[in-house]
């Protein structure tokens, strides 16, 4: 593939951190020379994560220093919400591409960062510069960008299922419902009381009541209205969002899908289907599995879509992203087969 493109990792000490790891390690184009976790500084990886000992992933954790950014031309940034905003002028300037993971240049909207995250954007005129990372949607906006904003994981569910039914002028705009649920991975790693194995084993949630902040996004994403409502499951990672709205006009389930089918042709990480999406299916890959129904009961459109919560709704999405915007084939380390059992 000729000379690989120096990237690093800022905040690699999470789950989604560790899973751009996992897939940069055996990726073709990309040369990873560093990952931070200030928590973790001078502690191997292999420490932390075992898992990547195998592989050849031999670095330590580092302290953060933008002169680290000297070294790569592209950055991905893993960080908690917030901390990109702060750090995103800094990395721009110095000519690398961003490639955040955050939410934190997601919404185009500044206000809404006040309304659905409790404060104040940090850096609002840089909202404008950060392409939205779905490729499937959204792909015009990603070659030769120079930051991304990697879409959450419910809003890539969400909008994978919801937006080419809105595109197409297939369903209402208006009360759209969105019922997602998620593998506890989708919490971050450190501890909190409520995913403890004792707090999640044998329990089933709705949480983020009204309120949850992926909300503006899945709106912005799908050009829909939404109610959505996310809930915890009692499994590692996966996110399957269902999604309920009215038809424009007379539809089947048949009609559903054929459209689906043909909006998503030639995309390499969508399957469409008349089968029931499966999280396990798209376990640790780069997949989303779709499918649709038409209930003449109740005049309903369902639409259900499922993904890798840490693969297509983080890291792999990035990668995508990423490969997009430095001119490789998009699929370029990626894989759309999950692993099963």
């Amino acid at each position: 593939m000729g000379k690989k493109i120096p990237v690093g990792i800022i905040g690699a000490s999470g789950y989604a951190g560790a899973e751009l790891m996992r897939l940069l390690a055996q990726h073709p184009g990309f040369d990873v020379r560093f990952v931070t976790g200030d928590t973790q500084a001078g502690q191997p990886v292999a420490d932390l994560y075992p898992h990547l000992a195998a592989i050849g992933v031999d670095q330590e954790f580092v302290k953060y220093d933008s002169d680290l950014l000297s070294d790569v031309e592209l950055a991905f940034l893993a960080l908690p919400h917030g901390q990109s905003m702060a750090m995103a002028a800094d990395i721009l300037d110095r000519g690398n591409v961003a490639v955040d993971l955050a939410a934190d240049f997601r919404l185009k909207d500044a206000g809404q960062y006040q309304q659905w995250y409790g404060e104040s954007h940090l850096a609002p005129e840089l909202l404008g510069q950060f392409a939205y990372g779905l490729p499937e949607l959204f792909r015009d906006e990603l070659p030769g960008a120079a930051a991304v904003a990697v879409p959450g994981c419910y809003p890539t569910a969400a909008a994978l299922a919801v937006a080419p039914l809105v595109r197409l002028g297939l369903i209402q705009v208006e009360g759209v419902i969105v019922d997602a649920a998620s593998g506890v991975s989708g919490a971050g790693r450190p501890p909190k009381a409520h995913t403890t194995f004792c707090a999640v084993d044998e329990d089933f949630t709705a949480y983020g009541l009204l309120d949850h902040r992926h909300t503006p996004e899945i709106e912005q994403a799908a050009g829909a209205s939404v109610l959505f409502t996310p809930h915890l499951a009692p499994m590692n990672r996966g996110i399957l969002a269902t999604c309920y709205a009215k038809p424009t006009a007379e539809t089947s389930t048949e009609a559903l899908l054929a459209e689906l089918a043909e909006f998503y042709a030639g995309e390499p990480f969508i399957v469409v289907s008349e089968r029931s999406p499966s999280t396990k299916a798209t376990l640790g890959s780069n997949a989303a599995h779709l499918t649709a129904r038409y209930d003449a009961r109740t005049n309903t459109v369902v639409a259900l879509c499922a993904i890798d919560n840490l693969v297509k709704g983080a890291a792999g999405q990035a990668i995508q992203c990423a490969n997009l915007i430095c001119g490789l084939d998009e699929t370029t380390g990626l894989t759309a087969v999950g692993v099963y059992p």
